[in-house]
């Protein structure tokens, strides 16, 4: 265990009490935890932190660890770091903070300081790299840029100089002249100017002009970012060279040194000037040498003028640079020395080691960078003065684990790394578990001394007093002992102790790993006494320590002297209480002595004792040396070693590399005195080589020093090679070494050739080798004999050298031991082995193994020759045949071995022809084909030719394609699609080619097309649209026949996929194809591509066409309009043009449209001023005037949108003069001159200026202002009869202006009546007052009359007179407009003036007509009132869906027609008109009403709407008709035949696509219920179909006697008609009888139609009226407008209240109640809910049919046709009805003549034995009618056609107007449109009621269009399948459409049995157009199972309250479905 000794003695003996009762047996040292290590950096901070002071910095250090280390910042000194408030303080987490400071705030100790970052925990400290922190006060600095002096032609260098405190921080980022030109640094370097990296202005080839030149730098300061320009301007100053200059350097620039950090430009500057203009040459010394070498210049290292410019530097352009400049002159140089600085980085390997004791451990620091200045390790944080890369620490002990760090460092910057060393689990250093205590005690007794130690090894305790050791004696015993567990337990026992055993005792635990001591005091009473201390020997400098060795108890005092003076007498000297004395550095003079200890006590008594202290001296040895460099053999040589110092007396010896020098060796020594001695070498030999060290010993120790001697000696032979002999294969080895000095170089050469005497080198290769002289040849062979060379050269000498010959002994061998040999059939051929080996050598052949003799064949001769190098054989063949292609075998044999070789003779002919050539796979292009190989004649096939041709080609003219020879399979590609091709192949090798196969004969497919279309043109035709034209590809690349082709298009410059468009391909040779695409953007470029197809598929696309649509006009106006009045008549306009997106084209102008505000309602008035810039100045305004402005753009599409009016006034003005003048005679002395104001006041008169002037007189004018509201002013004080002329200005705030027309009065004594006033026109406002004056004078007073229109004027309530002669008329109208005259009239004349009054009122009700309707628009016409007085400025015009609300639209007044758009298609609207002028709106007109076209969908037929397979039903919804208004979705729904529920597939399926149900099970029956979405209503459409089996067959017709047969093969037939009378049967046997029969057949069909309806007719009417009224039921429908209907209760199934069903659909009716029958498919009962819950049970007698009346039809009748006792309140049969407390707006001015509904065959008698399945056996049925209960307005609402033959039936409701706040949406799936393919009638839409999903209208159809006639004969469609009914498209549009629809196509699959049809599916879910779908008694469209019990069924209020409740419905009885045929459309109503 690894227990420090300085811990609790309690926590050891614990510790070791542990472990004895653990039993171990052994205490090695846990192994350290492996989690735990020593501190390693995360994030250490970088060298240089600097930083500005108005930022601050921060520091961050992490370093991790386990545990995890403490951060602790200090300085380069070691010192830690603390807070300076304000200025640097350290953060939590371990930031070193620097917060940013005031200027005067600075400390140098803080901001400008080395920091390191200091990490450690319990295992080690680690410290950071050097942090230099440097703060930069902001502070002012300018740059200088001094003149250059520079002769003419040189190059010139300006130099910005940065002052030294900033220049750290600063760099020049640009030059600038005062001509404003810029230089930055860049890449350029051919140019006049260069910015130098270093940021000079390098100029080349200085000229005169270059000196009016002045240059600025500008800089950037690094931390702040500030950039500047420098304070001062630089200049060239160019001198003319005066004769020939020398180059001249200034003597500071003569060398440089740089550093540069590495990866960045750098210029090196040659700054000589010469004239003429010198050479410049760069080099570079070679590095340790003073050679230099040319500088090469590439696209790094560039030279301009004499600067070299090296970029992105590397360590490796470090070095002594020089620049000599040359010129004819002189030359000069220039050195720079250049330190190019890389980062640096340091690495320990290994990071981490584990060390056992005693071991060594090596850490190598891996370092990179440039420069190292010094290498460093530290330990702990501490230096431990290592300075090479390899730390080794030889014997690892305890002490030395830790953290180890390598730093790195030079000038700039530092780097560390660190490692740690753990220490082993081998070892644990002795521990003290326990030991004695300080004892005092009384002399007497025995003592023991116990001390327990540990450790592993096993420690040895030994024992002292006062540091002496304690031997065994009579009273000292010692013993020890080793415990169970490897303590050692030691003891001392002293034997009766005295005063003199009292002192220091220690215990010393020691083992190889270390030591541990424990020591206390034995005090002992009694007198003081001291031991003997023995004589101390210390050596000269080092610290003697000695302790008073003092017994006795107690002790007062202890005293050192020396020379009895009491110590210390120096500094050197410290003596302390406990008696010990140190005395340090010790010196011989001064402290050599015997030094006294004296002990007392209290009691006075003394105890002295003495201690001798000699200090010795160590020798000290002059350092000596041989001569430099090494000696030469033979040379005599010299060593004297002398040691001035030291103590005597001396030994000194010699000794050579560690051994005593013998004097055989040739070497003397010999003693110089006491202090020296001499080693003497005569001659020196090669063995006096090494090092010499020179020993000196005496008392005080040894000391030595060593000197190598190195001998130049030649080589010599240590081991000389000699011959050698080696069996081949075996691997060689040949020795030769040589010594010498310097150690000579062995190399091994070979002979040139067979002989000796030209050697070359080895080559080396994988078995030739030398290795320390030593040549190795591996697996040596023949070609390894010959002649080689050893030689060793040193350099001494002229070397050694041996040659020896190597041989090898082989034997034969064949060089090739198998090759294959080829001959042509019928040649000769020669087959040879060359054997080589040691002669003599013998030959045999062999031929497959046999022995070949040529005595039985003569084809066969065997020939020998002799080589130099062994034999050769020959075996010829005359003529070769297919049976020598065999194996030949040459054996050669001879005296040392055997060896054999093989020829594979080969003997080959043509191949032979190719078989079985086939077809594999063929494409339109290419055909893969196969063959069998055939025998290749022994010569490997080189390839097959497939030769191919047109079918009408012959065999010259055919293409080939080569095939490698390898394979059996190939693909011809390159023909053409659809071409006939015969096919043939032949094989080819080295020898010729075979025969031809066999041709095959292949048609290529069809392919896409591979052409392009050509003459592809796309031009607009306007802003939406543009037309594509193109040809088709060229003919020979269709590729089949081209079907036609896609257009695509898309906006150009999008990622967005095109958009394709379908073109059929037109026949016409030549003929040009086009297309407009539509609805385009406006002004948007487009990519147009095409592709043809066929029925393979679509060809290449063709390039892309790009156009622009036409321009249209900008949909925004322009933006942020803006006037500014500049005079009295301009007013400038200013704005911003509109968004570039909404220019939809290139505006080209703006038109301003101004007006005066109050005209500018009048278009006519308005002026337009174009202009192309943002803004314009309008001119020629009137003055003072409010302007109204609009701006709009204008492309070439037309002008744009106006933007949002603004308003400017034109500044006020002097006034225009006043338009008359009057003056009248008031009297003698006094005039009255009145005057109209200005016709243009040009601002707001602020008063009138009367001039009056005396005629004639020079009297001066005089002037009178008058107040702006007054018009006239009495001139007095007048001279009777003289003239005087007045006139009259008016005056604005601006000035006075012009003066009106001069008038003369004269005063006098006559007053003839006069009117001042003036003719005027006054404006008055609708029911306003208006007031007219009329001011008059006149003596005598004048009498004042008006007249009104002409008539005199008589006062009223509305009209009066007021006393200054004013007419005030009150509350105007527009009657009172007219001409008013006023009349004065005295004695003397009379005067009269005529005023008109205009009366603006607001526009009458204009005339609105509608004049064109489309599916989402309405146009209308406007016409104003012809009453209409005051100018009409515009329309409103009102509008609003039937059930939506109001919306408005402005049409202006100049509007012949306006479009209403974006309307719900097929709905009906209100529309209305305002007009409004100044005054404001006016009256309304009538109210339009009319509607948008459109329809609900309309129903597809059913072969091209449903696709049939055995587990999935496909549906095409393209089928399907919109009725004019687009679909938004269907809803499918489907389940299977005799289920209840339906099952919601999706209710969101788009239009325009395919969508499949899957999942469905084979052979099964089901039903598909499909509602289709427009904006016009929604129409739902019920199939049944039958899935195929599993083989794809159809399954049989389904009929189980319930109605639920096959719909479209079977009619469910009464009771009457016998089982076999089936139309599966009876139609086929009906079409084998004459044509004649069949029209018999008709007319009796037609005559049986027009019998009676007589109940208790004949079963031939009965099933007549099958045929005839087999889908009537739904075409019922309820006029909600009639009043005597408006309470009317109903009830109908909504979608999942199943009642009863009627034979032919899924609806019900009240019929099947009232009646009781079923079994036949025509009969349709309906429930009541309102009866008694016996209601089935108590159907009463049939009642008697109505008279008169064919088929129950009573026109003009609103009752019903029956009646029946107890029946009155119920419903007549085909009502549909709504239940209590659904809101109806009901409009009983529209009410219409009605027609009921007829009964089935006009009758209700039940078929006998059957009376439905709700009914019991035989039960009659009741009928029930009440008057007003059905409903039949007009005629063609529903369309019926009869698939019999008979005639249709049309029915067609009345409108509906329904209450808005009921959604119309709520009835989107209460209606039905139920398919079946049998009857083939079809209803042309549903009622009037809830159609319109958007607003609750009714279709277009249902407002008084009227069919012309019924639909002929139906289309039967494939034998005995019923007629596929058409839905009705006749409206208002296209009356009288009474012909049948075209046949549908025929269906996708042609098997009959495929085409079935389904009842309605019900969803149970609906769509989000629906509101309060959840609400009130509808439910969602699952049906709930149903009780046939009669406890289910209710009273008449139960029902009541459960419809209320919504529980109705689910619960009731449903019967089973009878045989429904017939393809019947119906609706149901909201509930």
């Amino acid at each position: 265990m690894n227990m420090p000794n300085e811990r609790p003695k309690w926590l050891m003996l614990y510790t070791a009490v542990a472990l004895i009762v653990s039993g171990s047996h052994s205490l090695a040292a846990n192994p350290p935890d492996a989690d735990q290590k020593g501190p390693v950096f995360l994030k250490e901070p970088t060298n240089r932190i600097d930083f500005s002071n108005s930022t601050g910095a921060e520091i961050e250090c992490k370093s991790s660890g386990n545990p995890m280390p403490e951060i602790i910042w200090i300085r380069s000194d070691g010192t830690a770091v603390g807070d300076v408030p304000g200025l640097r303080q350290i953060s939590s987490d371990g930031k070193l903070v620097f917060p940013p400071f005031r200027a005067e705030d600075y400390r140098q100790e803080v901001h400008a300081q080395v920091y390191a970052c200091l990490a450690r925990n319990q295992f080690g400290s680690i410290i950071s790299r050097d942090v230099h922190v440097r703060a930069v006060v902001s502070q002012h600095y300018e740059e200088d840029i001094h003149k250059a002096f520079v002769i003419r032609g040189n190059s010139a260098i300006l130099k910005c100089d940065i002052p030294s405190f900033v220049a750290d921080f600063v760099n020049v980022i640009s030059w600038h002249s005062d001509e404003q030109e810029n230089f930055y640094p860049g890449t350029e370097y051919d140019g006049k100017y260069l910015v130098l990296p270093s940021g000079e202005l390098h100029i080349r080839e200085v000229g005169p002009e270059d000196g009016y030149k002045s240059y600025q730098c500008r800089t950037k300061h690094r931390l702040t970012g500030e950039t500047r320009l420098s304070a001062t301007k630089g200049r060239l100053v160019i001198t003319e060279p005066v004769g020939s200059v020398a180059p001249k350097v200034d003597v500071k620039d003569r060398i440089t040194w740089l550093d540069k950090p590495r990866g960045q430009a750098l210029s090196l500057l040659c700054p000589a000037q010469s004239y003429p203009m010198p050479a410049y040459r760069w080099y570079k010394f070679i590095e340790g040498t003073t050679r230099k070498q040319a500088v090469v210049l590439n696209d790094r290292v560039k030279q301009v003028s004499g600067t070299l410019i090296i970029k992105d530097a590397v360590v490796e352009d470090s070095g002594k640079y020089l620049c000599v400049v040359n010129n004819s002159v002189g030359g000069e140089s220039v050195e720079t020395v250049l330190t190019v600085t890389a980062p640096l980085s340091a690495k320990i390997d290994p990071p981490t080691q584990t060390v056992d004791f005693g071991r060594p451990a090596v850490f190598t620091c891996q370092y990179t960078g440039n420069p190292i200045k010094t290498v460093s390790w530290m330990k702990d944080g501490k230096a431990i003065g290592h300075s090479e890369p390899v730390l080794r620490i030889e014997s690892v002990k305890k002490e030395d684990k830790g953290m180890y760090q390598c730093f790195v460092r030079n000038d700039q910057e530092s780097a560390e790394a660190s490692a740690e060393l753990k220490l082993g689990g081998r070892f644990d250093p002795p521990v003290i578990r326990q030991a004695f205590q300080e004892e005092t005690m009384e002399p007497g007794p025995s003592v023991f001394l116990k001390c327990v130690a540990g450790g592993n090894p096993t420690p040895e305790i030994s024992w002292e007093l006062d540091g002496k050791k304690i031997a065994n004696n009579d009273r000292y015993q010692v013993g020890q002992y080793v415990t169970v567990n490897g303590d050692v337990v030691s003891y001392l026992n002293i034997t009766s102790v005295h005063a003199n055993d009292g002192g220091l005792y220690k215990c010393i635990a020691k083992s190889k790993v270390g030591v541990a001591e424990h020591s206390a005091k034995l005090n002992v009473y009694g007198l003081p006494y001291i031991r003997q201390m023995e004589k101390k020997a210390i050596v000269a400098g080092e610290t003697l320590i000695v302790t008073c060795p003092v017994a006795g108890y107690p002790i007062d005092s202890i005293v050192w002297e020396r020379d009895n003076r009491a110590l210390p007498i120096n500094r050197k000297q410290k003596v302390f209480p406990n008696g010990t004395l140190i005395i340090e550095n010790v010196e011989r003079n001064s402290d050599q002595a015997t030094y006294t200890c004296v002990a007392k006590n209290q009691e006075g008594y003394s105890a002295r004792g003495s201690l001798e202290v000699q200090v010795m001296v160590l020798p000290r040895i002059i350092p000596f040396a041989f001569e430099e460099g090494p000696a030469q053999v033979g040379q005599y040589l010299t060593l004297h070693c002398s040691v001035p110092g030291g103590d005597l007396p001396l030994n000194i010896d010699w000794t050579l590399d560690g051994q005593q020098i013998s004097e055989d060796l040739g070497i003397t020594t010999a003693r110089v005195g006491r202090r020296g001695s001499v080693l003497t070498i005569e001659a020196v030999e090669a063995p006096h080589a090494g090092n010499f060290t020179c020993h000196a010993r005496n008392l005080a120790g040894h000391q030595q020093f060593t000197t190598p001697l190195n001998v130049y000696v030649p080589p010599r032979w240590i081991l000389e090679p000699t011959d050698k002999a080696f069996a081949q294969g075996s691997d060689a080895k040949v020795e030769c070494k040589a010594d010498g000095f310097p150690k000579p170089q062995v190399t091994w050469k070979k002979a040139v050739g067979d002989t000796p005497g030209e050697y070359k080198d080895l080559k080396k290769s994988d078995n030739i080798r030398v290795e320390e002289g030593t040549l190795h040849v591996d697996n040596i062979q023949k070609t390894n004999e010959g002649y080689y060379l050893c030689e060793a050269i040193n350099g001494i000498g002229s070397g050694l050298s041996a040659v020896i010959m190597i041989s090898v002994q082989a034997p034969p061998e064949f060089t090739e031991k198998l090759r294959n040999q080829t001959a042509r059939r019928g040649e000769p051929a020669v087959l040879q082995c060359e054997a080589k080996g040691e002669k003599p050598i013998g030959i045999l052949w062999n031929m497959n193994n046999m022995r070949l003799d040529p005595k039985n064949d003569n084809r066969y001769t065997i020939r020998e020759e002799i080589l130099s190098t062994g034999v050769m054989s020959s075996l010829s063949i005359k003529r070769t045949e297919r049976s020598d292609s065999a194996l030949f075998t040459c054996v050669a044999t001879n005296a040392f071995g055997s060896d054999d070789a093989s020829i594979n003779m080969i003997v080959q002919e043509v191949p032979e022809m190719p078989y079985a050539l086939k077809v594999l796979d063929k494409s339109g292009r290419s055909v893969q084909l196969s063959w069998a190989q055939p025998y290749d004649g022994n010569s490997p096939l080189d390839r097959y030719i497939i030769e191919f041709k047109r079918s009408r080609a012959s065999w010259t003219e055919i293409d080939r394609v080569i095939v490698p020879g390898h394979t059996t399979e190939a693909q011809v590609q390159k023909l053409s699609p659809a071409t006939t091709y015969n096919i043939r192949i032949v094989a080819e090798n080295a020898i010729g080619t075979s025969q031809s196969s066999e041709a095959v004969t292949i048609i290529t497919a069809e392919e896409a097309p591979s052409g392009k279309p050509q003459n592809i043109k796309v031009e607009p035709v306007n802003q939406t649209t543009m037309r594509v034209t193109w040809k088709p590809p060229p003919r020979t690349e269709w590729n089949g026949e081209i079907l036609g082709y896609y257009v695509g298009y898309k906006l150009s410059n999008t990622n967005s996929s095109y958009v394709f468009e379908t073109i059929n391909f037109i026949t016409e040779e030549g003929k040009e194809h086009n297309l407009e695409l539509q609805n385009l953007r406006v002004y948007t470029q487009y990519s147009v591509v095409i592709q043809a197809f066929n029925k393979i598929g679509a060809g290449p696309l063709s390039e892309e066409e790009k156009q622009f649509t036409a321009e249209g006009t900008p949909s925004q106006p322009p933006s942020d309009t803006a006037c500014t009045t500049l005079t009295s008549q301009t007013i400038r306009v200013g704005w911003v043009s509109p968004p570039l997106e909404s220019a939809n084209g290139v505006i080209k102008t703006y038109k301003v449209v101004y007006a005066p505000s109050d005209e500018w309602y009048d278009e006519t008035k308005r002026h337009y001023k174009k202009t192309a810039s943002s803004d314009t100045v309008l001119h020629g305004l009137k003055k003072y005037t409010n302007y109204t402005m609009q701006v709009l753009a204008t492309t070439a599409g037309g002008d744009g949108v106006r933007s949002v009016p603004i308003h400017c006034q034109t500044e006020p003005d002097v006034p225009e003069a006043p338009t008359d003048v009057k003056a009248l005679v008031m009297g003698n002395a006094a005039i009255l001159v009145s005057w109209r104001p200005p016709a243009q006041p040009n601002g707001i008169i602020t008063q009138y200026t009367v001039y009056s002037k005396a005629e004639g007189a020079e009297t001066e004018t005089k002037t009178q202002k008058v107040p702006h509201y007054q018009m006239s002013f009495e001139a007095t004080e007048l001279e009777k009869n003289k003239p005087y002329e007045f006139w009259v200005t008016a005056s604005t705030t601006i000035g006075e202006g012009q003066q009106s027309k001069s008038i003369v009065a004269m005063p006098s004594d006559q007053v003839p009546a006069k009117i001042a006033s003036f003719d005027d026109t006054f404006t008055a406002t609708f029911k306003e007052d208006a007031k007219m004056p009329c001011l008059a004078v006149g003596a005598p007073q004048p009498e004042i009359t008006w007249k009104i229109k002409g008539v005199e004027f008589s006062a009223n309530d509305r009209m009066r007179l007021l006393p200054d002669g004013s007419l005030l008329i009150k509350s105007v109208n527009r009657q009172d407009a007219g001409d008013y005259s006023c009349h004065a009239e005295n004695s003397i004349a009379k005067d009269s003036i005529t005023h008109k009054l205009i009366v603006l009122a607001p526009p009458q009700s204009p005339h609105v007509t509608l004049s064109a309707t489309t599916t989402d628009a309405l146009t209308v016409k406007l016409k104003p009132h012809e009453g209409d007085t005051a100018p009409l400025h515009g329309y409103t015009l009102h509008y609003k869906p039937e059930f939506g609300e109001w919306e408005t639209s402005e049409v202006s007044v100049d509007s012949q027609k306006h479009n209403i758009e974006g309307l719900f298609c097929g709905s009906r609207y209100q529309v209305y008109a305002t007009g409004f002028n100044n005054i404001g709106a006016g009256e309304a007109s009538d109210i339009l009403n009319t509607r948008t076209k459109g329809q609900k969908p309309k129903l597809p037929e059913k072969p091209r709407f449903i696709e049939v397979s055995s587990n999935s039903v496909s549906l095409h919804f393209k089928a399907w008709k919109d009725g004019g208004c687009p679909m938004s979705h269907f809803v499918v729904e489907s389940k299977k035949r005799d289920q209840i529920e339906w099952n919601q597939i999706s209710n969101n399926v788009k239009p325009d696509n395919n969508y499949v149900v899957l999942d469905l099970e084979p052979a099964t029956w089901y039903n598909l219920r499909i509602t289709a979405h427009n904006s016009a209503g929604f129409t739902v459409a019920e199939y049944d179909f039958a899935t195929l089996t599993v083989t794809g067959g159809t399954i049989a017709p389904l009929d189980d006697g319930t109605g639920h047969g096959n719909v479209h093969t079977r009619i469910r037939l009464p009771a009457w008609m016998p089982e076999w009378l089936d139309l599966n049967f009876m139609v086929p046997l009906i079409a084998t009888v004459v044509v004649v029969a069949v029209g018999i057949c008709v007319v009796c069909v037609a005559l049986s139609r027009r019998r009676a309806d007589d109940l208790r007719g004949g079963q031939k009417d009965v099933y007549y009226d099958v045929v005839y009224n087999q889908t009537m039921g739904p075409g019922a429908t309820l006029d909600k407008r009639r009043p005597d209907l408006r309470d009317e209760l109903g009830y109908i199934a909504p979608p999942n209240r199943k009642l009863p069903p009627v034979p032919g659909s899924n609806y019900n009716t009240c019929d099947r109640i009232k009646r009781g029958r079923g079994g036949l498919r025509s009969n349709h009962s309906t429930w009541d809910p309102r009866r008694n819950p016996n209601l089935y049970e108590e159907l009463k007698a049939p009642p008697v049919p109505m008279h008169g009346n064919h088929y129950g039809h009573a026109h003009g009748n609103a009752e019903c046709h029956y009646r029946h006792p107890g029946m009155e309140d119920e419903i007549c049969p085909y009502a549909t009805f709504h239940l209590l407390g659904f809101r109806e707006e009901m409009d009983p001015t529209k009410a219409m003549n009605f027609q009921t509904f007829p009964h089935q065959n006009g009758h209700a008698g039940p078929v006998p034995g059957h009376a439905g399945t709700m009914l019991p056996p035989g039960h009659p049925g009741h009928v029930h009618s009440r008057s007003g209960s059905q409903s039949m307005p007009r005629a063609n609402r529903y369309q019926r056609k009869n698939s019999q033959g008979g005639q249709s039936s049309i029915y067609t409701p009345a409108p509906e107007y329904d209450d808005p706040a009921n959604c119309a949406e709520e009835d989107q799936y209460r209606r039905y449109t139920r398919v079946n393919s049998q009857g083939g009638s079809l209803y042309s839409g549903p009622g009037p009621e809830y159609d319109d999903p958007a607003n609750c209208a009714p279709e277009e159809d249902q407002y008084g269009s009227q069919y012309g006639g019924p639909y002929g004969q139906p289309y039967d469609h494939y034998g005995s399948r019923g007629s596929m009914g058409r839905r009705s498209i006749g409206s208002a549009r296209n009356p009288g459409n009474g012909s049948p629809e075209p046949p549908p196509p025929p269906p996708r699959n042609h098997d009959m049995s495929n085409s079935s049809f389904n009842d309605s599916k019900e969803s149970n879910e609906i769509s989000e157009a629906e509101c309060d779908r959840d609400h009130g008694p509808r439910g969602n469209y699952g049906a709930v199972k149903r009780s046939p019990q009669p406890k289910d069924q209710r009273t008449t209020e139960e029902m009541r309250k459960l419809i209320e409740r919504n529980e109705t419905g689910p619960k009731q009885l449903q019967l089973q479905q009878t045989n429904g045929a017939g393809f019947t459309a119906y609706d149901t109503m909201a509930v």
